[in-house]
């Protein structure tokens, strides 16, 4: 069997892969995209020659993130009218996978289970390997049904880690989100400093923006973790926040209009 992964987070399409390998071995992953218009282009090509260039082989199935790093996943199945069969992976809330239950489509709540995708995998091999037509489902109505669900389906829980030790946290428990070293972690009002699957690029989608902020390129902060805003010289903005960071908090200049008028919201 030959799967595509279109995913925008590199640790979440990894650890799929690795998931995928451990359920069966045999499978084979052609690629890992991250942008509607890399798969676009990635799935014309598996699909139509070209002079010099061979096209790729054509995936059985397809593990498909939602919001991709430039638009809705669904506009690669609007473009193309794609008729490969999607396993489609989120990381939303239950109330936006209704949309998904309505129109018989598969899907994987993030961080995905091992257990669950096998579940999965054998669901797509019983339903469409065995059958000479998939059935598909009305994208149309189910583009209609997700956006109002998108808007309103902001976490409200993550999961996290240290160390071999998960841990589920309320995401009103969250201070702020920072990168470290390249990785990123969360903090907690009670001190916990735990690492996370997601880059600050997909959090801010899934955070609610009346309680979260960016206020640089390493930090999302909550609107309860400031407890002091300090005004330096040409109207930068350093920030006092609980817990203490672990270095001083300034805001980026390009975000202080806007961070202004989120406090003011």
């Amino acid at each position: 069997m030959n799967v595509l992964i279109i995913e925008d987070e590199a640790l979440s399409a990894n650890r799929l892969e690795n998931l995928i390998h451990k359920y069966d071995p045999t499978i084979r992953v052609l690629g890992k995209l991250s942008s509607v218009r890399e798969s676009v282009q990635w799935l014309r090509n598996a699909d139509n020659a070209h002079p010099g260039l061979r096209p790729g082989p054509r995936p059985d199935l397809i593990f498909m993130d939602l919001h991709l790093e430039d638009d809705l996943a669904f506009k690669i199945i609007d473009q193309l009218q794609l008729t490969i069969p999607i396993i489609f992976t989120t990381a939303y809330s239950e109330y936006t996978l209704k949309a998904f239950k309505a129109n018989s489509i598969d899907y994987l709540l993030k961080p995905i289970d091992k257990e669950e995708l096998g579940a999965a995998i054998d669901k797509f091999v019983s339903l469409h390997i065995k059958t000479a037509v998939p059935a598909l489902p009305d994208f149309a109505a189910l583009m209609a049904m997700y956006q109002p669900a998108a808007e309103e389906g902001y976490k409200d829980r993550f999961l996290a880690s240290a160390g071999p030790k998960l841990f589920s946290i309320r995401t009103t428990d969250i201070a702020y989100f920072t990168i470290e070293q390249k990785a990123t972690f969360l903090k907690t009002y009670d001190g916990q400093h735990l690492a996370m699957d997601y880059s600050l690029d997909k959090l801010i989608q899934l955070l609610d923006p009346k309680e979260f902020f960016r206020i640089n390129r390493s930090l999302i902060i909550s609107l309860n973790s400031i407890r002091s805003i300090y005004t330096l010289s040409a109207g930068r903005l350093k920030l006092e926040l609980f817990p203490p960071a672990s270095q001083e908090v300034f805001v980026s200049g390009d975000r202080v209009a806007d961070f202004k008028h989120w406090l003011g919201k």
